[in-house]
């Protein structure tokens, strides 16, 4: 009788824990956290992170720096101080974090003392600084920021009478690259390399000349240089897309280059014994995209090669293991984050699974990693079913240990679509095409539930098996949702990369189509029940897909191109696209451009479509979005423009305006529903 009442009770308890989980819905999204840029310290005792969230009080996200031990104890927040902490970086001997944090006059470097528990200010500076960096004895730091130069003056006016209420001056330019999407109008100046005593004290400008000097700063073993990478040729403002390693001499600001080539020479890492520098780059090509390889050189910049020939996936975030006899590197594989290590020698193996969870809107590869002298590896690691946690990863152990739960509290009830991977064959060529489908929550093979295509951006991207908000909000709304890696692509090589080149939107078009039959053959997807989603790259998929074909109830462009010749002049990055993505600039291949404008189809499309776009958007204007706007109201089909106030390209990075996204989305396709309609 006791056995049969403890089973009724452990039965009601199952029940009733089963009923208290609900559906992720759109203000779970400010309840989210997640680990970003983990540090271990240097005797592998200790971890510093940011640890991120959503204010929905003043819609942004906001990171403080938290510290705990590698065995997931301890646990706590660094400094007492409710203001934005990032670029956390141990000293040499771990006894001190560097690192930098806002305050009413604006971003400062700061330094925490780990026996005593106290915070310094160090700086007083006039912008922000980036990229600290230790010298090997922790007497000084190096940072890079910005130093400003006067705007061009053409005209000089009249002094205008007293109290009178004149027009602003004219905002006047003459740079190539002048304004960015999210930061509006660059104000001119260069960046340079600056140190300061680890102390405080007055910081001192090392380089010099109207070049940006930016990035990973790495120091010479006896602190007599550093090596950086930078874009120094008198013409670097159209061979934009070339930079170089050079060291400074920390004494007295002399430069010198070490790499002359065409292409991309950067993130310099001096051995841990001093004798290389390992780098990552390539020779430029001229294509639509290349895979950064891992490099060697001596200190004087002989001995120059490739190490990784072996791999043909773009690797990032090197790190020297302590012997110096190799390198651990991040690199994605399939939609999947790995660290692996490669040996001088080329010899590459792989490490860990699934880094990631960093980029929390939609599933694109993310996240960081560290490591210390004994070997152990700090990293962020994450599945579809939660974003970044900190995990660890001691030497020589084939299984991380994570270390935190930041979102237990919520997700544990909370009902998350199931992800799966599918793969299928191309019908063009072949090809293995790679997607994800995540099924609504409490998902029931017998019913008939709408399918929706959600494209990547990009389109040198991919998609992963990583946790997005996104995803897991069109699963709860009761769609079954479709995202797919097509040919162009990371993670799968570079000739699969670079298939788009002079060719795109092109047969990437055909591999998402296919994966749509795959999945009406699995009898997941139907054909009276096709919707089609995307943002930026994924708005041009969705646009031109569309284009092609009817068998889509309604669509969701987001913030698309239509127009490949009016585009490139006016976005942000507009001397980006000739040669590397269409042969010649817009007024020398004029048929080209507009053979890949999703605008030339639009006479074909009857698809109820809404176009979305923020009002701030320099990558791909408001113009681009009104284009197919205007072009579908002119030919009378059903279309809605929802513009976005104040949202840049990155219409995420305010939690709301995500949420507007999404939720324009999910009622656009309501409408369309058959299931609805019924209802």
């Amino acid at each position: 009788m006791r056995r049969l009442l403890l089973l009724l009770l452990m039965a009601g308890a199952l029940q009733f824990s089963t009923a208290q989980k609900q559906s992720f819905s759109y203000l779970d999204i400010f309840d989210l956290q997640y680990v970003s840029d983990p540090q271990i310290s240097p005797n592998g005792e200790w971890v510093v992170y940011r640890r991120m969230r959503y204010d929905v009080m003043q819609d942004r996200s906001v990171g403080n720096l938290w510290l705990l031990k590698s065995d997931g104890s301890q646990h706590q927040k660094l400094t007492s101080r409710e203001v934005s902490e990032s670029s956390p970086k141990w000293s040499p001997n771990g006894d001190r974090i560097v690192f930098s944090s806002s305050t009413d006059e604006g971003s400062e470097i700061f330094v925490y003392w780990v026996t005593s528990g106290k915070t310094a200010k160090l700086t007083q500076l006039p912008f922000s600084p980036s990229s600290l960096t230790w010298s090997p004895n922790g007497k000084q730091l190096a940072f890079s920021m910005n130093v400003p130069k006067a705007p061009p003056v053409i005209a000089k006016m009249p002094k205008k009478p007293k109290g009178a209420k004149w027009a602003d001056a004219p905002r006047i330019t003459d740079r190539v690259y002048h304004e960015a999407d999210g930061r509006g109008y660059i104000k001119p100046g260069f960046n340079h390399i600056f140190t300061i005593p680890s102390d405080g004290g007055a910081p001192r400008q090392l380089t010099s000349g109207d070049y940006h000097h930016r990035g990973t700063l790495s120091w010479a073993n006896d602190g007599s240089k550093i090596y950086f990478s930078a874009n120094r040729d008198e013409n670097w403002q159209y061979n934009f897309r070339n930079s170089e390693i050079y060291s400074v001499e920390v004494q007295n600001g002399t430069i010198a280059g070490l790499t002359d080539r065409n292409g991309p020479d950067y993130n310099p890492k001096v051995s841990p014994d001093g004798k290389r520098i390992a780098y990552l780059g390539f020779e430029d090509k001229v294509q639509a995209y290349q895979i950064r390889k891992l490099h060697i050189m001596n200190l004087d910049g002989s001995g120059m090669r490739v190490i990784s020939e072996g791999l043909d996936r773009t690797i990032s975030n090197i790190e020297w293991n302590a012997k110096s006899d190799g390198l651990f590197i991040s690199y994605d594989d399939k939609g999947n984050g790995k660290i692996g290590h490669i040996s001088l020698s080329g010899t590459v193996s792989k490490v860990a699974d699934n880094v990631g969870g960093t980029t929390l809107g939609r599933p694109y590869g993310s996240g960081s990693y560290s490591i210390s002298k004994n070997g152990t590896i700090a990293y962020t690691h994450s599945r579809p079913e939660y974003p970044a946690d900190l995990a660890i990863l001691k030497p020589k152990s084939k299984s991380p240990l994570k270390i935190t739960a930041l979102n237990k509290a919520l997700l544990n009830y909370r009902d998350l679509g199931k992800v799966e991977e599918v793969w299928y064959k191309s019908s063009v060529d072949g090809r293995d095409i790679q997607g994800w489908v995540v099924y609504p929550p409490n998902y029931e093979a017998s019913k008939k539930y709408p399918f929706m295509v959600e494209n990547h951006g990009g389109p040198i991207l991919n998609y992963g098996d990583r946790f997005s908000i996104e995803m897991q909000l069109y699963a709860s709304a009761g769609y079954v949702v479709f995202y797919p890696n097509p040919r162009g692509s990371t993670s799968y090589g570079e000739e699969f990369g670079n298939l788009l080149y002079n060719n795109y939107p092109g047969e990437d078009y055909n591999d998402v189509m296919d994966g749509v039959d795959h999945c009406i053959k699995m009898g997941i997807a139907h054909e009276d029940q096709l919707f089609v989603t995307g943002g930026s790259a994924g708005g041009i998929m969705s646009a031109w897909m569309i284009g092609k074909n009817n068998r889509f109830e309604s669509a969701v462009v987001a913030k698309p191109v239509m127009n490949w010749i009016s585009k490139t002049l006016v976005a942000d990055n507009y001397f980006y696209y000739a040669e590397h993505r269409y042969p010649g600039q817009p007024w020398e291949n004029f048929e080209g451009y507009w053979k890949f404008s999703p605008i030339s189809l639009v006479g074909n499309i009857e698809t109820p479509t809404m176009v979305m776009v923020g009002m701030n958007d320099l990558r791909t204007p408001p113009s681009e979005a009104k284009q197919l706007y205007h072009a579908l109201k002119l030919r009378k089909i059903e279309t809605v423009l929802v513009e976005i106030p104040g949202a840049s390209h990155g219409i995420a990075s305010k939690p709301s305006n995500l949420i507007t996204k999404i939720a324009h989305t999910v009622a656009w396709f309501d409408k369309y529903r058959t299931d609805k309609k019924n209802e």
